[in-house]
């Protein structure tokens, strides 16, 4: 049975999207982009635009019964791959051995014209007395 992932706030609403859905011990997380409750991307550049969307890949993990330290594959998503380093210090940082799958891929662009990066994962949904 699908279960809907709802955080709050829910910017994904308007859009016809889940920020994700639960299938057994599986979690799929929507692309998380660095934006604030606000629904607006964060000042302060790519790094500021990182952390805020760790954030909110956290949230959501969260909010389906996983965490970071369960994220099975992760894509990243950049409109410009010369912030690969910023990216791996960012993985550094909110990621642990073993890390996950990964792919990092540049595009052309992201739904919002300041968004600089977008991350979406598969998250393993562990019992609850193992947390």
């Amino acid at each position: 049975m699908l279960q809907r992932v709802v955080t709050q706030p829910d910017n994904y609403e308007p859009f016809l999207l889940s920020q994700g859905i639960r299938f057994g011990d599986l979690l799929f997380i929507s692309g998380q982009a660095g934006a604030g409750d606000d629904g607006k991307i964060v000042d302060g550049g790519f790094l500021a635009q990182g952390e805020q969307a760790f954030h909110n890949l956290r949230r959501a993990l969260e909010a389906g019964g996983s965490s970071l330290k369960d994220v099975i594959k992760v894509t990243i998503f950049v409109t410009d791959m010369g912030h690969f380093k910023d990216v791996v210090a960012l993985r550094r940082r909110h990621f642990s051995a073993p890390y996950p799958a990964d792919t990092i891929a540049e595009i052309k662009a992201l739904y919002d014209p300041a968004a600089m990066i977008e991350i979406e994962a598969i998250a393993a949904v562990r019992a609850q007395e193992g947390r």
